[in-house]
């Protein structure tokens, strides 16, 4: 795409595409992430977009940039959609732990763009929205701003960093995550005492746990963490 973006102000209704869709930014963006899902990351191109869309694709030069805005939209669509129903209970270590959770659920349920977009910041509105979401849960708990800073940081860096991980197993093709999970029955299951002792004690319950993701109890390892921090003035949640 080249740097031809029409201002969304000055936009025109058009036609319908040949897919009966008038096109919008929200229309693209749907669009793109289910192209994505079905097609994997290497679908993302401004060609397969159009024909999806029924539409030339220089038309999408009147909603994104280029490809890379386009792909800071999808991230963004991954944010709110985490968010979409989320209500604050008032209790801050409950607060953040739904929002993390959510957080990780819904760029597992987009695989392929979680891929592509979970560790890029978008500056849009569900973005910014998430960001004031989280500071006002934390400074509303009582932490002082420097520390509600640098506990924001590590709690979406830490719910990220999971949903990025766990995405890229799961987008993985069906063969190689099948044998990624045989490995441990395969080879772990297989170590003697003798030699990795550590391994063999804990091998039935190893296994079992790897199958999942580790990031829900790494959240509440962390929010305990947090709560240890809480000055001893502010009301405990």
């Amino acid at each position: 795409m080249s740097e031809r973006v029409v201002p969304e102000g000055s936009r025109q209704r058009r036609r319908p595409t040949k897919q009966g869709a008038v096109l919008s930014e929200q229309v693209i963006v749907e669009t793109a992430l289910r192209l994505v899902a079905q097609h994997g990351a290497d679908a993302l191109s401004v060609r397969r977009l159009g024909a999806a869309l029924g539409a030339d694709p220089s038309a999408l030069y009147r909603y994104f940039r280029n490809t890379d805005a386009l792909l800071l939209a999808i991230a963004d669509e991954l944010i709110g959609r985490a968010q979409d129903g989320w209500t604050a209970t008032g209790d801050w270590r409950t607060d953040l732990r739904s929002m993390g959770l959510r957080i990780h659920a819904c760029y597992l349920s987009h695989p392929q763009a979680a891929v592509l977009g979970a560790y890029r910041t978008t500056g849009r509105p569900h973005e910014t929205r998430a960001v004031e979401r989280i500071l006002g849960i934390v400074r509303s708990a009582g932490f002082p701003d420097a520390l509600a800073v640098r506990i924001y940081h590590a709690f979406v860096d830490q719910a990220l960093a999971f949903a990025a991980q766990d995405a890229a197993a799961k987008a993985l093709p069906t063969a190689a995550r099948e044998g990624d999970e045989q490995v441990w029955q395969s080879v772990y299951g297989r170590l003697s005492p003798d030699t990795h002792p550590n391994i063999a004690a804990t091998f039935p319950l190893l296994a079992a746990d790897m199958r999942d993701s580790g990031y829900p109890f790494a959240l509440d390892l962390m929010l305990g963490a947090v709560a240890a921090l809480l000055p001893q003035d502010a009301p405990r949640g």
